[in-house]
C-alpha cells in the first residue's frame, strides 16, 4: 500500500460515519481512527455578563466587556461560510518549496483545485499539499517551520 493510497483512505474516512478502519497485508498493518470532536456550544440568546468581583478597596467593580449576540451571530456566519484546508498528516509546515523561493500562497491568493498550497516534512519525505477548493485564502493558521499534526486546519479559504 502506498502513501497516495493511505490518504485516499483517510479522505474517505473523513467523510463517512466510520470510526476505526484497519487494513493488513502481509506484513503491513494501518489503523485509521476518526478523531472525537468536542462540540462548544455557543450562546443563542442574548449574551449574559459575566459575574463580576467586587474589589475589597470598596471601589465600584469594573464594567466587564461582554460581545452582544449580534457580534457572536455574524461571526458564526463568516465562520460558516469558510472551507478549512486541514493538514493531511503529521509533520513539519511550510509554506515555501525552498528557503529562497517566494511563499506557495498568500492571504488572498485565488486558489483552484490540484494548486499546491504547502508542504508538510514527514520522515524526510516532502510532501505536497494541494487544494481541494477554489476560493481565496483568508487566513494562515499555521506558522511557518512549525509542527502539526493528523487533522489540523492550516488554511481557512474563501470558496468561489
Amino acid at each position: 500500500m502506498d502513501f497516495k493510497q493511505i490518504q485516499e483512505l483517510i479522505k474517505m474516512i473523513n467523510k463517512s460515519n466510520i470510526g476505526e478502519l484497519t487494513v493488513e497485508q502481509k506484513d503491513f498493518r494501518v489503523t485509521i481512527r476518526q478523531k472525537e470532536e468536542h462540540i462548544t456550544q455557543v450562546l443563542s440568546s442574548p449574551a449574559q455578563p459575566a459575574p463580576v468581583l467586587q474589589q475589597a478597596t470598596g471601589q465600584q467593580p469594573a464594567a466587564s466587556v461582554v460581545p452582544s449576540a449580534d457580534k457572536i451571530r455574524a461571526e458564526e456566519k463568516t465562520a460558516e461560510n469558510l472551507v478549512t484546508i486541514k493538514s493531511p498528516m503529521i509533520g513539519t509546515f511550510y509554506r515555501r518549496s525552498s528557503p529562497d523561493k517566494p511563499n506557495l500562497v498568500e492571504v488572498g491568493a485565488e486558489i483552484n483545485p490540484g494548486k499546491v498550497v504547502c508542504i508538510i516534512e514527514a520522515m524526510k519525505l516532502f510532501n505536497e499539499i494541494e487544494s481541494e477548493v477554489k476560493g481565496k485564502i483568508v487566513k494562515v493558521l499555521v506558522e511557518d517551520a512549525s509542527p502539526v499534526e493528523y487533522d489540523q486546519p492550516l488554511f481557512l479559504v474563501e470558496p468561489n
